[in-house]
């Protein structure tokens, strides 16, 4: 019969039209534990809302259509006139618009603001990472601004709101603003105080003409820039925006958009200023302390991104195998199919507790948890976004050539996998940021001491890695060389106390008995065939 040929069978239905918030138990679980009771109505609501839209067919076909058509770089209009503007595709701004209004930029002026903006944020990831940078950095800034009331009470508000406004004109005209970063410079990378671009002060002592250049600046159609630059009295933080009050354009020069690996719908541009209106932001000399708050909330974003990127990769890879028969069964009941998609669910379930477990610590502020934090954040930051990469490529295989096309969406997440590590301080600047807590901040340590030794005596493999972790604090001589080394096992360890303590049993054997105790090999699908992985992977599956 014609046609015949082309009757598709066994193949898995697209997996569209489900709650990607209340699909994810550990996600669930974790904004239940930290989360004030009172608001868990109301914020478990606010998630569906947003989980749903981001498993609808039309949201995710924003994001593909934003990754399918990037951004392009616009330097002139057609008299001639510089203009410096980046076009995007509409999708794009449809995508951007909805994650301000579902409160992505907003966690400081709500309560629970963090734990609920996190979950979100890991949410939105799945559906486009990319505009997930401008949403981050907006965010970011407001720690950094309050180091100056006077521009925390100007630009907070707009910083806070979930209003989207695409033109470019003046903010104070505007119900809602974004922010984006000038940090790297050609010759520094992650050395920023390395930096050349100068800062000359004006007759007015706060406002500045800033002269040079930054290799990376991302979102640059945002409406404001915090920048580092050489003023008189050192290395110092400034706010640039974009459109000055008058209405004019503030110098911003457009060099060219970085072709990027992934991350293709967000633009990251070359920039030059010649003569550009900035804004001090804190004293002079102090701009790596005044930026440093902001730069501890975006490692904190990388961890969480990295996390929803896992778990896309995971509930794609479930999914799939759900529907997929082989060899005369459904792949996921194969034994070994089963192991290599439970090994996966642990560690998407690991990265999710730990990231969120961080999150908390901003809303709960008191001086304990903002000392956890300083351990904390590039410890989940180093180890959440190096194990993404492994993990996404092999979710990838579980698909096997519909894997490596690029309609099942596994390519992109692939590509984009590796960007959280890379970006806001690759993996060595986490290490030995690391290693500085330990050696100037004892009570930094003392705090992640606490949160490790609530679950003493509970699983002896636990017990163990603590033991050796003790030894290894012990000798902090000629630690550089193994920062890696100890940055990881305080990785470890902090989510095998968090599993042992909130993942249901068989999550927590399997994690301690694989990451712990040493029970599997060096690949994914290694784990011990004793543990109960059916429970495993069921309580990963992404329901449809």
């Amino acid at each position: 019969m014609a046609g015949t040929t082309h009757t598709v069978t066994n193949q898995p239905p697209p997996l569209i039209g489900y709650d990607v918030y209340g699909a994810d138990l550990a996600l669930k679980e974790a904004v239940t534990r930290h989360l004030d009771p009172d608001l868990l109505d109301e914020v478990d609501g606010e998630l569906s809302a947003l989980g749903r839209a981001c498993g609808s067919a039309q949201v995710q076909e924003w994001g593909a259509q934003a990754n399918e058509n990037p951004p392009r770089l616009r330097t002139h209009d057609r008299h001639g006139h510089r203009v410096d503007e980046v076009e995007f595709h509409p999708a794009w701004h449809r995508v951007l618009g909805k994650g301000v209004s579902a409160g992505l930029t907003a966690a400081w002026a709500r309560p629970g603001g963090h734990v609920r903006r996190a979950a979100a944020f890991l949410l939105w990831t799945q559906v486009d990472a990319g505009n997930c940078c401008p949403l981050s950095m907006t965010h970011a800034a407001v720690p950094a601004l309050r180091t100056d009331p006077d521009l925390a009470a100007e630009w907070e508000p707009r910083l806070t709101s979930m209003v989207y406004d695409r033109e470019l004109r003046p903010a104070h005209l505007k119900a809602g603003a974004l922010l984006g970063m000038g940090m790297t410079e050609k010759q520094g990378g992650s050395d920023v105080r390395a930096a050349t671009t100068t800062a000359r002060p004006l007759p007015d002592g706060e406002t500045y003409e800033l002269t040079g250049h930054k290799w990376f600046c991302s979102a640059p159609m945002s409406d404001g820039f915090l920048v580092l630059a050489q003023a008189p009295g050192g290395l110092t933080c400034f706010l640039v925006p974009r459109v000055l009050e008058d209405g004019t354009r503030n110098p911003f020069l457009l060099q060219r958009l970085k072709d990027k690996l992934g991350n293709r719908s967000n633009a990251s541009a070359e920039v030059e200023f010649e003569g550009t209106w900035a804004r001090r932001v804190g004293d002079e000399g102090r701009g790596v302390r005044t930026i440093i708050e902001m730069v501890a909330a975006t490692r904190l974003d990388c961890a969480l991104g990295s996390a929803g990127l896992m778990r896309q990769a995971v509930a794609q890879a479930i999914h799939h195998c759900t529907h997929r028969e082989a060899f005369g069964g459904k792949l996921v009941d194969k034994p070994l199919m089963r192991n290599v998609l439970a090994d996966l669910a642990v560690e998407s379930e690991a990265a999710t507790t730990l990231a969120l477990r961080v999150a908390a610590a901003y809303d709960k502020g008191d001086e304990q948890e903002r000392a956890f934090l300083r351990i904390a954040v590039p410890v989940a930051k180093y180890w959440i976004t190096k194990r993404c990469t492994p993990l996404v490529t092999e979710a990838a295989e579980c698909l096997g050539g519909n894997g490596y096309v690029e309609e099942s969406g596994l390519p992109r997440l692939v590509r984009e996998s590796p960007l959280n590590s890379i970006w806001e301080g690759a993996g060595n600047v986490q290490a030995l940021d690391v290693v500085r807590a330990l050696k100037r901040e004892p009570q930094a340590l003392n705090a992640y001491l606490l949160e490790i030794g609530r679950t003493r005596g509970a699983d002896h493999r636990l017990d163990a890695a603590v033991k050796s972790l003790f030894t290894e604090l012990a000798d902090l001589e000629g630690i550089e060389g193994r920062a890696r080394h100890l940055t990881e096992r305080l990785a470890l360890v902090l989510q095998g106390s968090l599993l042992v303590r909130h993942a249901p049993p068989e999550v927590a054997d399997a994690f301690c008995a694989a990451r712990l105790g040493g029970d599997r090999g060096t690949s994914f699908g290694t784990l011990p065939a004793t543990l109960d992985l059916e429970k495993v992977v069921d309580r990963a599956r992404p329901q449809a």
